[in-house]
C-alpha cells in the first residue's frame, strides 16, 4: 500500500499542474458549501440571542415576523405606533413585572437610534440571559445623555465625553439633522454580539425634545427652540413603537397575550419571541435549503472536473500503466493507485477549502458584523460540519472509481502497442 501511495504522489506530481487547478476548484467549492452552512447556523445562533428573558413583545398590529425584525434586530420600520397610555396600561397590569418602551426612528451615521428608559439597562437580557455591561461610563441620567452600543463606539472613534449629533430617520444628511441639539456620551456597553452593539441609546424624553420643532418629518419652517429652553415644554412621549414586555409568572404568558391581542383601545399585536423567530425561518428556510442545493451542486461539479481531468489523462497514461503491469502490477493495484490519486486530491482540496473559509471569515468576520449584524465566530471546522466533509470525501471517492475502473478495463498489449 506505501508503494501505490508512493506511485500515486509521484503521478500526481508530474501532472501537477493540471491536477492543481482541479484541487482548487475542488477547495473552493467546499469553502462555498461550508461557509453557506456556517453562515446559516450562526445567523439562527445569532438572531436567536439577541433577546433572553422577555415574554413578549408588543407593538401596533402587524405580522408577527415584521414586528420582530423593527423591534429587536432594527431591521425595517414600524407599521404603525402605540400610544404611550396603553404602554402605561401594560406597566400597571397585575401580571407584568417590568417594562422597556422602545421608540424607534432616528439614526446618527447610519446607526439606529433607539429611545428608551433606565429599566432597559437593569431588565434587558440577551444570549443566556446575560445583562448588559458597560465597558466606560453610566446610564443616561441628564435630558441629552447618550449610551452607545460596541460597534457605535468603535466604528466611529466615540469615548465618553465627546458630543453627537442625531438625524432625523434613517437618512444622514445636514437638512435632516438634529445639530441644534447635541448629545453627549455618557456611556459605552460592552460588546454583546447582538442589534444593541450597532445602537444609540437615549431617553424617551430626549426622542421627545429633538423633535419639538418638527412635523411630518421636517423642520417647522421660522420655529427653533434651543436645547436649553426644551425643558419648558411636556416632554412625556405621545407615542412609543413597541414595550417588551416580562412576567412576574411565564404560566402567564398565554393568559396576557390574549389580553394585548383583544385590547379595546387600539389595535395590539403581542408575540412571543421564539415564537416569531421560529416562524422567521420558515420563511427564510426555502432559501437556506435552495442555498445549500446549489453549493452541493458546485461540489459535484468539482468533482466531475476530477473525474473528466483523470479520465481524459488515461490515454496519455497507457505506457505508463503498461509498464507498471510488466514489472508486476496488478489490475487491482491499478485500480487501487487511481483511487488513491483521487482520494487524496479531494481531501487535499477539502483541507484548502476548510483553510480558505477560516482565512474568509478572518477577513469578512468584522465587516459582516459591522453591517448585518451577524456574529462571525472565528473557527476551523466545528463537529457539525465534520459530516459534510466526510460525505464529500465518500463522494470523491465513488468518483475516483470511474477512472480507476477505466484503468483497471486497459491491457497490457493495448498500452505497449504503438498506435498509427
Amino acid at each position: 500500500m506505501k508503494h501505490l501511495v508512493y506511485l500515486a504522489l509521484r503521478s500526481a506530481w508530474n501532472r501537477r499542474l493540471t491536477l492543481g487547478l482541479v484541487m482548487l476548484t475542488i477547495a473552493l467549492s467546499v469553502s462555498m458549501l461550508l461557509g453557506v452552512d456556517r453562515i446559516r447556523r450562526d445567523a439562527r445562533d445569532s438572531f436567536a440571542q439577541s433577546v433572553s428573558g422577555t415574554d413578549l413583545v408588543v407593538g401596533a398590529r402587524t405580522s408577527p415576523v415584521q414586528l420582530m425584525l423593527y423591534s429587536i434586530f432594527r431591521m425595517g420600520e414600524a407599521t404603525n405606533n402605540i400610544r404611550w397610555e396603553s404602554a402605561q396600561r401594560l406597566a400597571q397590569h397585575p401580571l407584568v413585572a417590568w417594562t422597556i418602551p422602545l421608540s424607534l426612528g432616528d439614526s446618527h451615521r447610519g446607526y439606529p437610534v433607539l429611545g428608551t428608559t433606565s429599566p432597559y439597562f437593569e431588565h434587558f437580557r440577551y444570549g443566556d440571559a446575560r445583562p448588559l455591561e458597560f465597558a466606560a461610563g453610566q446610564p443616561f441620567a441628564q435630558l441629552f445623555d447618550a449610551v452607545l452600543g460596541a460597534d457605535v463606539a468603535e466604528r466611529l472613534g466615540y469615548h465618553t465625553g465627546d458630543k453627537i449629533a442625531l438625524s432625523h430617520g434613517m437618512r444622514d444628511s445636514a437638512l435632516s439633522t438634529h445639530g441644534d441639539k447635541p448629545f453627549v456620551v455618557t456611556g459605552v456597553l460592552r460588546r454583546t454580539g447582538t442589534p444593541v452593539d450597532r445602537t444609540v441609546h437615549i431617553s424617551l424624553e430626549a426622542m421627545e425634545a429633538i423633535h419639538l420643532d418638527w412635523q411630518g418629518g421636517s423642520r417647522m419652517p421660522g420655529l427653533d427652540i434651543p436645547a436649553e429652553h426644551v425643558r419648558k415644554f411636556d416632554l412625556a412621549p405621545k407615542q412609543v413603537t413597541a414595550v417588551l414586555v416580562g412576567l412576574k409568572s411565564r404560566s402567564a404568558v398565554f393568559r396576557m397575550q390574549r389580553f394585548i391581542n383583544d385590547y379595546r383601545d387600539e389595535p395590539l399585536l403581542a408575540i412571543l419571541p421564539g415564537v416569531a423567530l421560529d416562524q422567521l425561518w420558515q420563511v427564510v428556510g426555502v432559501v437556506e435549503r435552495s442555498l445549500l442545493m446549489i453549493s452541493a451542486l458546485v461540489v459535484l461539479v468539482g468533482l466531475c472536473g476530477l473525474v473528466a481531468v483523470v479520465l481524459a489523462g488515461l490515454n496519455e497514461r497507457r505506457r505508463e500503466l503498461a509498464i507498471l503491469r510488466s514489472v508486476g502490477a496488478q489490475p487491482g493495484d491499478i485500480l487501487a493507485m487511481l483511487v488513491i490519486e483521487g482520494l487524496l486530491l479531494t481531501f487535499i482540496g477539502c483541507c484548502l477549502g476548510v483553510l480558505l473559509l477560516a482565512g474568509a471569515g478572518a477577513l469578512l468576520g468584522p465587516l459582516a458584523e459591522a453591517r448585518f449584524g451577524l456574529s462571525l465566530p472565528l473557527r476551523l471546522l466545528s463537529l457539525d460540519e465534520l459530516p459534510m466533509l466526510l460525505a464529500v470525501i465518500g463522494v470523491g471517492l465513488l468518483a475516483s472509481l470511474v477512472p480507476g475502473y477505466r484503468a483497471y478495463r486497459l491491457s497490457l498489449a493495448d498500452g505497449l502497442t504503438p498506435r498509427l
